[in-house]
């Protein structure tokens, strides 16, 4: 992998991660386009720890005071009813679903699941679940001429049945294409969350699934010598700092905007990879290795 290929991969990762059009597929789709060897399942789980790291930064706050409430909670009852070590605890039993079949699936995620027909193909399901998921929102939000709006729930009222359809949804994501902003996010509007309430858990979620798998990714590397280690670094550098920007904006898009623009440009895109495969403009698999 050269420098520039690591530049562009890295910006890609930090562009994408947070918004509901699916990282891993734009990695895909940047190095087929581009006619390069595909980065592969351990240089996306890798620089995904930038673009986590940026999430730690940006909730940093919140983070502290879960962790602090749910450490006291081990120990002090009492704070076993408090809202932060609560949400500790659904952190973790969201993060069940990812952990189990991250394990189990390792080969098709790595094989299989990065071919170009499915991922082009959960682009335009996922983006058609994400546009029903944003108009039952919008119209709980405001109303009709013969019913009032609706009041959305809030992460206070986040439980652990909700806590593991988030994080089923959350795993339905190791499939390229799917997005696991989009789909937890989708899954949180059709649970009647608010906007910002599904957006917050699904990051504050994502955590522990991809900083495990970054370094369970960073492990193997390690012992197969298969990563070009300073253009990963790099890479994993430019989409930390690409993906703190992204999130900030990201937040306050979502307040007040719908998803139907990510909803449009995931169903064009997929189009375009189905009729570029079909006529052999593109290939669905995989660069083979130079090396």
């Amino acid at each position: 992998m050269s420098w520039f290929e690591s530049f562009i991969l890295g910006l890609v990762q930090g562009l994408t991660e947070f918004l509901p059009v699916s990282s891993s597929a734009h990695l895909r789709l940047t190095a087929a386009f581009a006619e390069w060897e595909d980065p592969g399942a351990a240089f996306t789980a890798i620089t995904q720890i930038g673009t986590e790291a940026a999430v730690l930064i940006y909730f940093r706050k919140d983070i502290g005071r879960i962790i602090s409430a749910w450490t006291r909670s081990l120990f002090n009852k009492e704070m076993r009813s408090d809202h932060d070590a609560q949400m500790g605890w659904l952190v973790i039993v969201g993060s069940i679903p990812i952990g189990v079949l991250g394990v189990t699936l390792k080969d098709q995620i790595e094989g299989p699941f990065r071919d170009l027909r499915i991922t082009a193909t959960m682009l335009i399901v996922v983006g058609i679940i994400i546009g029903i998921a944003d108009r039952m929102a919008a119209r709980d939000e405001s109303g009709g001429k013969h019913r009032a709006a609706k009041q959305r729930k809030g992460l206070e009222d986040l439980g652990v049945r909700d806590g593991l359809i988030f994080g089923l949804c959350q795993a339905c994501a190791l499939v390229p294409g799917v997005s696991r902003s989009g789909a937890t996010i989708s899954g949180g509007l059709f649970m009647g969350y608010k906007r910002e309430s599904a957006a917050r858990y699904s990051f504050l979620l994502a955590i522990p699934a991809v900083l495990a798998s970054g370094l369970f990714e960073t492990k193997d590397a390690m012992e197969g010598g298969h990563v070009d280690w300073p253009q990963t670094i790099f890479a994993t550098i430019i989409a930390f700092v690409v993906g703190y920007v992204v999130i900030a904006w990201f937040m306050k898009f979502i307040s007040t905007k719908s998803f139907m623009p990510f909803v449009w440009y995931r169903i064009a895109l997929g189009i375009v990879i189905i009729l570029l495969v079909t006529f052999g403009g593109l290939s669905p698999h995989a660069a083979e290795s130079a090396g």
